[in-house]
């Protein structure tokens, strides 16, 4: 077979892991896994990405070096994907040697063909995203992502020749229609090829910033962070002539997020062309994460920490529930109620409860040994049937990275074996001492439940290998083979001993009930409560103000800090999300209503002393405040 060869996007070291990071690497690691259970030769890469402006900025909050800050968050991912069950063939970081190399080598190969060349440009240059944007790009005159005004430079630079590769690259795409999934966004990047495209600008001078790979044909200038970044696809294989390069490259598929579709989709195929290297196989783009319909943002606080779900409620469920919430290519909402109820639903009752029945039922009649089966009647052999085709239809969706539709597929085998049992009452055969039909419908459930175990192995490995082990079974990957268990149903042999019992997935309850009439559930009530009592109300200090002096809070985009008037000796700091609604100038000397009593709470570094009331309506967004004249510091009643 074919060897495959998947890689994440290389993470940007300017913030910790969340929740996003983990979503792209854990469905690396299980698409990579399912080629693997069909033993397939496969390459998993993730890493790093380091240099940049954002690096320099973040390291010099922190008063640290880039390279200190740099090897330090890192660290954070290379230690977090273990924990998450991730296995990964290479983690690459940009500030590898090798990778340095790599990347001189392209810029030097690029140069002398003549697709490098000098000049001057003036554009608008958002340091957010680290590049320049056109006229046609900004939105009423921001930055589309970070809506801030962009700095407009005149600089001379070196230029990549992108638009001489730009209508190879549309032919390539409309005649390989799985060169980018799923479709919208292929027509998205078609879309962006109609559009007047203009060379990419691929470098950066010295004096500007120095924290980046000097190009080799001037060492008065870095390469532009996406030009040294995309690269690492090929330098981790040993690109021209490493074996792992010639082997693997012909199957390389590439996994991103939809907000760096450009760049994987425009900026990497025309570079490849330029350096003469063939291009990936495909591009698989996912869409994002949202915590109640907003988008995770770290300036607005709703930042999922991953390893705050695997600790909460294991890795097998946290990564179950990502693979199964979003459909790929589509934004999904996170939520700890919508983990609780996959777990509860699919995993504890569904999945949970139907082995733990099978494992009593077979200790109970047979003494824990998997029975040998007897003939199958009609409902045995439906069963089996809907069995194959269901691990059959998943396989094939799970390798076209339709993870959910595969999982939901799955589960109609598991529903259907729960179904199964209360159709065929092994315990009403016992009662009647019918032992060959007893045994037949034991061996389809155990055969079944080993089935199931196996095919979610790239999902949730800890949790397969054991499940497999309460059946009796040692995963052995290299003994697997998978077209068999597709199209047999058989596997586990007679007098295999199995576990008593299975407790993989408990259920869990969010609200921790206590027996009624506690004083923990008349607590709960309480709080539950949607009326609030008058005596709660009058705790609280809302009182008019006025804002003096507001300034952005340094690296975080949608925050400002602040000053404002509330009739104290001391003014107030407080930091609020209102930058994607007002100009700073326009915040100066507003009036403002203000919860004063609110606990102090540190946000991004800096420390807020309350908060301004805010009424949102669509994308706008206004400030409460008293009749005119009404001094700061008097309390609303």
């Amino acid at each position: 077979m074919n060897p495959f060869f998947i890689s994440t996007p290389i993470y940007y070291v300017n913030a910790k892991p969340h929740l996003g990071h983990a979503y792209t690497t854990i469905v690396a690691d299980s698409i990579n896994r399912m080629h693997r259970l069909q033993n397939r030769q496969t390459y998993f890469l993730t890493g790093t990405d380091e240099h940049g402006d954002k690096i320099v900025e973040a390291a010099a909050r922190k008063n640290q070096s880039p390279e200190t800050y740099a090897e330090k968050i890192s660290t954070l991912f290379r230690q977090i994907w273990p924990l998450l069950e991730i296995e990964n063939d290479r983690f690459i970081r940009t500030t590898d040697p090798e990778h340095k190399e790599c990347v001189q080598k392209i810029l030097l190969k690029v140069y002398d063909s003549g697709d490098i060349y000098f000049g001057e440009y003036g554009g608008h240059y958002c340091y957010g995203c680290e590049r320049f944007y056109t006229e046609k790009e900004l939105v009423d005159g921001l930055c589309p992502d970070h809506l801030e005004k962009p700095k407009f430079l005149q600089e001379k630079n070196y230029f990549f020749r992108m638009t001489k590769y730009l209508e190879p690259l549309k032919q390539h795409i409309l005649g390989n229609p799985d060169f980018i999934r799923p479709e919208r966004y292929r027509n998205e990047v078609l879309g962006m090829l109609g559009d007047e495209l203009n060379d990419l600008c691929i470098s950066r001078p010295k004096t500007r910033l120095s924290w980046g790979i000097e190009l080799p044909f001037d060492h008065n200038y870095v390469t532009y962070v996406w030009f040294d970044a995309l690269i690492n696809y090929i330098s981790a294989l040993g690109w021209p002539d490493g074996p792992d390069f010639k082997k693997y490259w012909s199957g390389a598929h590439h996994l991103v997020a939809k907000d760096i579709l450009k760049p994987h989709a425009v900026f990497w195929p025309t570079m490849l062309m330029a350096a003469g290297v063939p291009l990936y196989r495909s591009l698989r783009v996912h869409g994002y994460w949202t915590i109640k319909e907003t988008k995770m943002s770290k300036s607005l606080g709703n930042v999922v920490e991953p390893m705050s779900m695997k600790d909460k409620y294991g890795v097998s469920c946290f990564r179950y529930f990502l693979l199964r919430e979003m459909q790929f290519g589509l934004d999904a909402s996170f939520s700890e109620e919508a983990l609780v109820g996959r777990l509860n639903a699919d995993l504890a009752n569904d999945l949970g409860n139907l082995t733990n029945r099978v494992l009593a039922m077979t200790h109970k009649y047979f003494k824990g040994s998997v029975p040998v089966t007897g003939k199958p009647q009609d409902l045995d052999r439906e069963t089996i049937e809907l069995g194959l085709e269901s691990f059959r239809e998943y396989v094939r969706l799970y390798e076209n990275f339709d993870f959910a539709k595969a999982l939901a597929r799955l589960w109609v085998f598991v529903s259907h074996l729960n179904k199964y049992v209360d159709q065929s009452a092994p315990w009403v055969l016992f009662k009647e001492g019918n032992a060959d039909r007893l045994q037949t419908v034991m061996y389809v459930l155990l055969e079944g439940l080993r089935k199931i175990a196996l095919h979610l192995w790239p999902v949730m490995p800890g949790a397969s290998e054991k499940m497999l082990d309460q059946l009796g079974v040692k995963f052995d990957l290299e003994s697997i083979d998978l077209a068999a268990e597709t199209s047999h149903w058989q596997g586990l042999d007679a007098g295999t001993l199995v576990a008593r019992k299975s407790n993989l997935f408990p259920r869990v309850d969010l609200s921790l009930d206590k027996p009624e009439g506690s004083k923990e559930s008349q607590k709960r009530k309480k709080d539950n409560d949607p009326l609030v009592q008058f005596e709660d109300f009058q705790k609280l200090e809302i009182v008019t103000g006025k804002i003096t002096e507001v300034n952005k809070v340094q690296g975080a985009d949608k925050l400002y800090k602040l000053r404002v008037e509330i009739g104290d000796d001391k003014p107030r700091q407080i930091v609020a999300g209102l930058a994607d609604f007002f100009a700073a100038t326009d915040l100066e000397g507003r009036e403002v209503i203000v919860l004063a009593n609110l606990a102090p709470k540190k946000i991004r570094g800096v420390m807020s002393q309350g908060m301004v009331l805010a009424v949102r309506q669509g994308d706008r967004m206004s400030l409460l405040k008293a009749d005119p004249g009404v001094e700061p510091g008097k309390r609303i009643s």
